[in-house]
């Protein structure tokens, strides 16, 4: 079994309702995936996206870079919302949604690895436990354009966003 990140646009109204009703948030969560299952969805068009297992790496490189937002864990947790996998969803606002977009758009991946050695990721236990060469630092680079979109497009149309691993 593997860990995931995993991200769904919501519209402040929609979170609004989840914080209230976290079972509402789960099925909401769960149908969407259900619909968009199919990875052929463009990112910006996507309600819902996941990062796979490179969400520990991506969280480093953030946290390494003073990032504004956590925009791997989320900020806030979800009201009194049961597991969603591993622990409970938490959420960013639409304004932190924002903020997260405009600082990504003026991010790149090589920024954020520049002066990365693997050791560090060995060193510092980062999941999943694969840096055993300087290329695995590539690992998350196909995934970081497609994300920065998709943070985009939840920006520029108001929304909220629940995170969670599963």
């Amino acid at each position: 079994m593997s860990m995931n990140g995993e991200y769904l646009r919501v519209t402040p109204k929609q979170l609004a309702r989840a914080l209230k009703d976290p079972e509402w948030a789960l099925d909401f969560a769960e149908e969407i995936q259900d619909t968009q299952d199919d990875d052929s969805t463009a990112a910006a068009e996507a309600l819902y996206f996941t990062t796979h297992q490179t969400w520990h790496l991506l969280d480093y490189l953030l946290t390494r870079s003073a990032f504004p937002v956590d925009i791997v864990h989320g900020e806030a947790t979800l009201g009194d919302a049961d597991d969603w996998g591993y622990g409970p969803p938490r959420y960013l606002t639409a304004d932190r949604v924002r903020l997260a977009a405009d600082t990504l758009a003026r991010t790149t991946y090589d920024h954020l690895i520049h002066g990365v050695d693997h050791s560090e990721l060995a060193a510092a236990d980062v999941y999943p436990r694969i840096w055993d060469s300087p290329a695995s630092l590539e690992w998350a680079r196909d995934l970081f354009t497609p994300w920065t979109e998709f943070f985009r497009a939840a920006a520029d149309d108001g929304h909220a966003m629940l995170i969670w691993l599963d």
